[in-house]
């Protein structure tokens, strides 16, 4: 394990820099990143005017081409990241956007040229990081592996840190880790992977989990657990909790296995083989070779995340209930429930908990609800479409985004009932609905829309 020991201050402080009480600075809105918003009067209706008359619609801003980030929310502001919609691939960039809450417009925007290497940065795709505000400043990770710090107010860089150039971390096909901030650190997964055309991991002593000082850009510690074990990329984010009094951050390594580990030092605390959800075959494999994507979600001392991967065939997959308590190579004894098999398939989104009751989706587009104590499943419903991104709880109600262009509401509780299907939006596709301030802020391909009831 390559390990470089924190010799800066750490806080125990468990979440960034408070903002408004509303807003959602980061990936999940808090380090736990669980999707539940305290936001009420949200809309269940909406209509751009495209196919109908406009309602609800509070404004609307140009994106890119194409859109993987999810909106997050601080300050009067909103930060997303894209691409600036060039098809020549010269002109090609990777691009973060903050614009104003209140009613849209473009404040500032950075553009990052792409890398020559499209195997480690797709033609197609901009900034899939989803950004995390803390305080005054704004991280994220740019499609070129680099983790960028800047003003909030301005867009003025204050640092940047090469994770290719100075680390020597090569990124399958995209970076895309969101950087979640705890006290005077922030924690990203660098993205390092095998190379795409061939497959082979070219540096498996680069670092897969890293922790760096969010004043100065500097290495505070860096982890390397998966080495030469990486299957394809590494495109998850790191979650974080507090346990029993003890504070961790747990990252998604692209071997399959969850790693905890002590926020200020980098020990590791506990891992978790992740894919090993079935007996294993004759060959002594495991009977999925699906990565983790999903941000692991913290939620009353334990952890959840399922297994899966972008575009592979869907399959068996696993939502896994774990306890965070226990140290080691836990994979034989943290497991409290697990569903998989027939009732779970892959899945690249987060879980929701919410008074007693995990909501999670799978890829091909079953919403399932869960006991949170046992993990009986209570219902579900079949979406007739893909998702990729992760279900919002806010108003009491079931948010959630499909493949198709649809975004399906729900009701919260132990029986399924269906509210609405919208599909009011154009070029809606894979996301993840946002609420903060009594808005639903809602990414489709080329536009970003505040969604709010009309007065």
């Amino acid at each position: 394990m390559n390990r470089v020991l924190c010799v800066g201050v750490f806080l125990l402080a468990g979440a960034p820099a408070p903002g408004r009480a509303a807003d959602w600075p980061m990936l999940g809105g808090r380090p736990e990143r669980s999707m539940v918003s305290p936001e009420q009067g949200l809309p269940v209706e909406w209509n751009a005017g495209v196919k109908g008359p406009r309602k609800n619609i509070k404004w609307s801003a140009p994106l890119g081409r194409v859109t993987y980030s999810t909106p997050v929310v601080s300050g009067g502001r909103v930060f997303i990241g894209t691409d600036n919609d060039k098809p020549d691939p010269l002109l090609q960039r990777g691009v973060l956007k903050c614009f104003a809450e209140a009613d849209g417009r473009l404040l500032w925007q950075a553009t990052h040229e792409k890398l020559p290497n499209a195997g480690e940065d797709d033609g197609s795709l901009g900034v899939c990081s989803t950004p995390c505000v803390a305080g005054e400043f704004v991280y994220y990770v740019s499609n070129r592996g680099e983790l960028v710090c800047r003003a909030v107010a301005d867009g003025r860089e204050v640092w940047l840190l090469d994770l290719r150039g100075t680390l020597g971390v090569a990124p399958n096909q995209a970076s895309a880790s969101s950087p979640l901030v705890a006290g005077d650190l922030v924690f990203v997964v660098t993205g390092h992977g095998t190379d795409y055309k061939t497959g082979k991991l070219k540096n498996p002593a680069a670092p897969s989990f890293l922790a760096v000082n969010r004043h100065t850009g500097k290495v505070a510690w860096q982890d390397n657990s998966p080495g030469a074990r990486i299957l394809t990329g590494q495109w998850g984010s790191p979650g974080y909790g507090i346990v029993d009094g003890r504070p961790q951050v747990a990252f998604p390594g692209g071997d399959g296995w969850l790693y905890s580990f002590e926020p200020a030092t980098g020990r590791l605390l506990w891992k978790f083989n992740a894919k090993a959800h079935e007996k294993p075959s004759a060959s002594g494999e495991p009977e999925t070779t699906f990565n983790l994507v999903a941000a692991p979600v913290f939620a009353d001392g334990r952890v959840y995340i399922a297994v899966g991967e972008p575009e592979a065939s869907s399959g068996p997959g696993a939502l896994r209930c774990i306890d965070a308590r226990k140290t080691g190579d836990v994979t034989a004894t943290a497991e409290i429930w697990r569903v998989g098999g027939e009732q779970f398939n892959d899945s690249i989104s987060m879980a929701v908990v919410h008074e007693g009751l995990v909501y999670a989706v799978d890829t091909p587009g079953f919403l399932n609800c869960f006991d949170a104590a046992t993990g009986r499943r209570l219902w579900v419903h079949d979406l007739k479409a893909n998702v990729w991104g992760s279900p919002l709880i806010a108003d009491g109600r079931i948010y959630l985004q499909t493949g198709e262009g649809d975004v399906i509401i729900f009701a919260v509780g132990r029986e399924a009932k269906l509210i609405a299907k919208n599909s009011g939006l154009p070029d809606m596709g894979h996301g993840t609905p946002v609420a903060a301030n009594g808005v639903l802020f809602l990414a489709a391909q080329k536009a970003l829309y505040a969604v709010a009831v009309e007065k």
